[in-house]
């Protein structure tokens, strides 16, 4: 994906105070033709369609836009503040140029859309990895701020003549949703805000914000406590460096957990203490603290993020996923509160995904509006090629009616394939992050029609 950025400048600047002014158009290259698959792989490029789908009246101009969209029809866009631009070309060789428009937010929202992401250091670092997480536009929403657009906010012009959404408009839409996959910051610069300046109106907000805490901090008079309770001043301790220690030596890679003691000696257990359970939980400790260690020497073990830890219920499983003898797998049952059946099957979600899998099998919850607005979504989201199935929803889960499969929704926004045998809901597969790929793992086979309204 590349592009070309304008700018405009202040005529009354002296030019020894120039700074080159915020980039207010981008203008994407053509984009190459695509084959199957869907237009959009992230949740706000899947609302992005589902607002077209919602604002056109002719769902036929929605689908021959698709097409012309896959056929690589689409020339150069450009995206300004509320307005994308591009040239379509019909198969006759017939050139339109087309305009979508979207309302932009005015200077009371922006203020408060940078104050809330200012308050939020996690909404900070998504801006700067180019990710949109739910919980910004949650929060953005619930400020009164509506970053994605609905129903009718996505308005056509085009040079055909048509007054509603046609197949050039919405062909330009579609590859928008390409775009807006890899940058959600075309978003926002439809919406009023290129990145640079954006960035540059938060960093102004933060280094203002901590210059605020800095010197109220001062002021208190709790400055000289703190540095005497905590230490000393960053300074000081770097300018020590030289006459610190070096730091040890890191240990050694090891290849194998060490073997397990043989657990004996001619003295009975104490009553309730079982050798062959102790035996196994030496084992699986010495092979867990290996996998530990492969880790923390590992090159990118600084970018893994901490997981959480495992409750007695949920160790259980995995212990028993591991395999021991019959009467270990029975305490591990019972100490879980399980019987024999359930730990089985808690034992093949586990299998195919550890802990989320584990909450998908055993939680039944009720999404939020925001999250249950993003699932519905992605159900709608269907290429034409392939009808979606009729499911019948109860909560978190997506039955197909007339079929023994159902889709579940996890809190962390994937799919997982259920399949009933015996009457049993039964995990059928990994986790898929749209519905199509979760039902193929039902089918046996694979689903290009992944998520395109």
């Amino acid at each position: 994906m590349t592009e070309t950025t304008g700018t405009w400048e202040d005529p009354g600047r002296h030019e020894d105070e120039y700074r080159p002014a915020p980039a207010r158009e981008r203008t994407f290259a053509a984009l190459p033709p695509v084959s199957g698959g869907a237009f959009a792989r992230t949740w706000w490029g899947l609302a992005w369609l589902k607002a077209l789908a919602d604002s056109a009246l002719d769902g036929q101009q929605v689908k021959q836009g698709r097409r012309h969209a896959r056929a690589g029809a689409v020339g150069a866009v450009s995206v300004r503040p509320g307005r994308i631009t591009a040239v379509v070309q019909d198969r006759d060789g017939t050139r339109h140029r087309c305009d979508v428009l979207l309302q932009e937010l005015d200077g009371a929202d922006w203020d408060r859309f940078l104050d809330l992401v200012a308050d939020r250091a996690g909404h900070i670092a998504a801006l700067l990895d180019h990710d949109m997480p739910p919980h910004l536009v949650e929060d953005a929403a619930a400020a009164g701020i509506e970053l994605l657009p609905g129903i009718g906010d996505l308005e056509a012009e085009c040079g055909c003549g048509a007054w509603d959404h046609c197949a050039h408009t919405a062909a330009l839409c579609h590859q928008v949703a390409r775009l807006l996959d890899e940058d959600p910051f075309v978003l926002l610069l439809m919406r009023g805000r290129g990145e640079r300046e954006l960035l540059e109106e938060l960093q102004g907000r933060t280094a203002s914000r901590a210059r605020e805490a800095a010197e109220e901090w001062a002021s208190s008079g709790q400055a000289t406590e703190a540095v005497e309770a905590d230490g000393i001043p960053a300074a000081e301790a770097y300018a020590a460096r030289d006459i610190l220690p070096p730091l040890p030596a890191p240990p050694p890679y090891v290849d194998e957990p060490g073997a397990a003691p043989a657990l004996g000696g001619g003295t009975d257990p104490a009553p309730g203490v079982e050798v062959a359970a102790l035996e196994f939980l030496i084992s699986d400790t010495a092979a867990r603290a290996q996998r530990l260690l492969a880790d923390a020497l590992s090159p990118g073990h600084a970018d893994t993020r901490p997981q959480a830890p495992l409750t007695c219920a949920q160790d259980a499983v995995r212990l028993a996923a591991a395999g021991p003898e019959p009467r270990i797998v029975a305490r591990l049952a019972a100490g879980s509160g399980r019987t024999a059946k359930g730990l089985a099957l808690a034992v093949q979600a586990w299998e195919y995904g550890g802990a989320p899998a584990l909450a998908v099998l055993e939680e039944e919850w009720t999404p939020e509006p925001a999250a249950l607005a993003r699932a519905t979504a992605q159900l709608a989201a269907w290429d034409e090629d392939e009808p979606p199935p009729r499911l019948r929803h109860d909560r978190n889960r997506w039955t197909v009616i007339g079929a023994d499969a159902q889709l579940r929704y996890g809190r962390d926004g994937r799919w997982w394939p259920y399949r009933k045998e015996r009457g049993q809901w039964t995990p059928a597969g990994p986790a898929a992050e749209d519905p199509a790929a979760a039902l193929a793992a039902l089918r046996g086979g694979t689903e290009d029609s992944a998520a395109s309204p």
